[in-house]
């Protein structure tokens, strides 16, 4: 087979891939067609990788095949062995890897750029200021190669970073207050821009593939104090702005090497990711602008949990919650991270079940940012079944709490913590919530009195209309269930 059949075939194939990840895209829009959607996407994923490798012949037949064997190995143990709540971390690290991958493969291209390009020539044609493609395409690669060396080294100890606050390791669970962080920020950033256009300015010097060396060091250090200060409950908010940065990254590797594939791939990921952490954004009152710059909530001081809960909170039983389910016309059941760490979803599902078939109207109230990441309520419910119409955004269900006869919170604690709408100092002012509060009775289903990952306390616990249920929450629910049944 010719080179020249082979580039075409090839291109068909680039073709054909991307087409295949825009319908895999559109389909995890909805439950119904997510599993659908990912299995296109992951079958668009191999026709690409394979495609290249034989056509390109860049290795022997028997290195793919042991490739995909160690590949297909790994993402199995994987999918078999991390629990959903760990997915957020694994999102984190997936996120990483594929920026520290652009890096990786952009330097490499850029000094076998650097081995084979003719610097005497390209030097006087700049300097003599021909346009020759020769020239233009070594700028195109210098800023491309640029791009990805920032975009990837920000991403990749940026998600590091996340992983570590996501995991709750002890030096990472608090956010970390550097002095005039900012101006470190900007600082950098301007240094990586400078560091970035000469090697833009120089794409075929041999000392272009040594200064690459500093643009990355210095990224690696600003994907570092980009999310260090973040706190923990802005993580889901900086998880989808990884992701974008991871496709941004990847878009520009592809113009690194002239991939047509990983160019339109990247660019889906990185306007995906943009997109929702626009929504995310919204979802929490947050700027743009300030999750760019690592400036996330206000940080005031809050009170403390004796100053909030002293002598206020009740605790109740699940047979006298039984009870007041008996007589509700209308339950609203909001799910956190909680029902995630005890996989309390298919109890909640009988619970479902149970209160529907006596003629209560049950409803799934789902905060955007409730879990770790972008929507994690969503996915633990589709998983058992639970029916997608059901399931509530924020806009939509909070002024019909009013008119709720028990509010169920499973787990929740910062998305339902009035302090985001009555205290200004709170970390997480202003942050749009579910407004559970207003129910006629709430019962919250906790461990403890715990704080959430924003650390503070939250008054909704000592509220009058607040009931504490305290227990492990896939247990609760199953006696809860049990109680019902026997009225």
């Amino acid at each position: 087979m010719s080179l020249a059949y082979r580039e075409a075939l090839l291109n068909l194939i680039y073709l054909a891939v991307s087409i295949l990840f825009i319908f895999g895209i559109k389909g995890l829009t909805h439950p119904r067609t997510a599993v659908r959607g990912n299995l296109i996407s992951a079958v668009a994923m191999l026709l690409a990788v394979l495609g290249t490798l034989v056509l390109k012949q860049v290795v022997g037949l028997w290195v793919i095949l042991a490739g995909l064997v160690v590949g297909s190995a790994v993402g199995a143990y994987l999918a078999l062995t991390v629990q959903m709540t760990a997915m957020p971390q694994l999102v984190a690290l997936f996120n990483g890897f594929g920026g520290g991958a652009s890096v990786l493969v952009a330097w490499a291209a850029l000094i076998e750029a650097v081995k084979s390009a003719a610097p005497d020539v390209l030097s006087a044609a700049a300097d003599a200021g021909v346009a020759t493609t020769s020239v233009a395409g070594g700028y195109q690669m210098g800023v491309a190669t640029a791009a990805s060396g920032l975009i990837g080294a920000v991403t990749f100890w940026g998600s590091l970073v996340a992983y570590a606050k996501l995991e709750e390791l002890e030096q990472f669970k608090k956010p970390v207050s550097l002095p005039y962080h900012q101006w470190i920020n900007a600082g950098l950033f301007v240094l990586t821009l400078l560091l970035g256009a000469w090697i833009s300015a120089n794409p075929a010097s041999t000392a272009s593939a040594w200064m690459y060396l500093p643009l990355v060091l210095v990224a690696s250090v600003l994907g570092v104090t980009l999310v260090i200060p973040i706190g923990g409950a802005d993580m889901p908010v900086v998880i989808a702005l990884l992701n974008s940065y991871s496709g941004l990254a990847a878009a520009a590797t592809g113009f690194v090497i002239n991939n047509n594939v990983l160019i339109i791939s990247g660019s889906l990921v990185g306007a995906s990711g943009i997109i929702l952490t626009q929504i995310m954004c919204k979802a929490m009152n947050r700027s743009l602008t300030h999750v760019l710059f690592g400036k996330l909530g206000p940080t005031g001081n809050t009170a403390t949990a004796d100053e909030v809960y002293g002598g206020k909170v009740k605790a109740t039983t699940a047979e006298e919650v039984a009870m007041l389910l008996e007589g509700a016309r209308r339950v609203v059941i909001v799910p956190g991270y909680g029902m995630a760490v005890s996989q309390a979803q298919a109890a909640v599902r009988d619970l479902y079940n149970v209160l529907e078939s006596r003629g209560t109207q049950v409803e799934f109230a789902i905060h955007p940012v409730a879990g770790r990441m972008p929507g994690h309520m969503n996915v633990l419910l589709a998983e058992v079944n639970i029916p997608y119409e059901k399931l509530q955004e924020m806009d939509a269900i909070n002024p019909t709490f009013e008119q709720t006869d028990v509010a169920i919170v499973l787990g929740a604690n910062d998305v339902v913590n009035p302090d985001a709408r009555t205290n200004p100092q709170s970390p997480i002012a202003g942050m749009p919530i579910l407004d559970v509060d207003k129910a006629r009775t709430v019962v919250v289903v906790k461990r403890s009195l715990s704080p959430g990952f924003a650390g503070i306390p939250n008054p909704l616990f000592a509220m009058d209309n607040t009931l504490m249920y305290f227990a492990d929450g896939k247990q609760a629910i199953l006696d809860l269930v049990s109680a019902v049944k026997q009225l």
